[in-house]
């Protein structure tokens, strides 16, 4: 494990939501409750929760649907007793990638959801 350090990004693996859609799946609890086991470890760490996804569709769709979904973890972490002042949410759309668009695997990393700590 790395040090907290602001500015630190950690890609959640397992976060899960349909195609087009930003209701977090079941299968993505397990991972959300290691973050939230993580924030109350460290209970002076704030963090951004970002949304980002591939270059398939439009520009404003992805940056709407990448809003959307850090939103949905952002709210599943409030309404798991994580102090809403420790957390922001923010979409990045296509904006940020991580891979080139040109595979579907690529395409699969570029869709992911990130935390960044930003205080500890």
């Amino acid at each position: 494990l790395s040090p907290i350090e602001i500015g630190n990004k950690v890609i959640l693996k397992n976060i899960f939501f349909d195609t087009n859609k930003f209701d977090l799946k079941a299968e993505s609890k397990t991972e959300l409750l290691k973050l939230i086991g993580f924030l109350n470890v460290n209970p002076t760490v704030h963090i951004e929760i970002s949304g980002h996804t591939d270059n398939v569709g439009a520009v404003q769709f992805n940056q709407v649907l990448s809003e959307n979904r850090a939103k949905s973890v952002y709210e599943y972490l409030t309404a798991n007793k994580i102090q809403a002042a420790r957390l922001v949410y923010k979409g990045y759309g296509e904006t940020q990638p991580i891979a080139p668009n040109t595979t579907d695997e690529d395409k699969a990393k570029n869709r992911r959801t990130e935390f960044m700590i930003i205080a500890k």
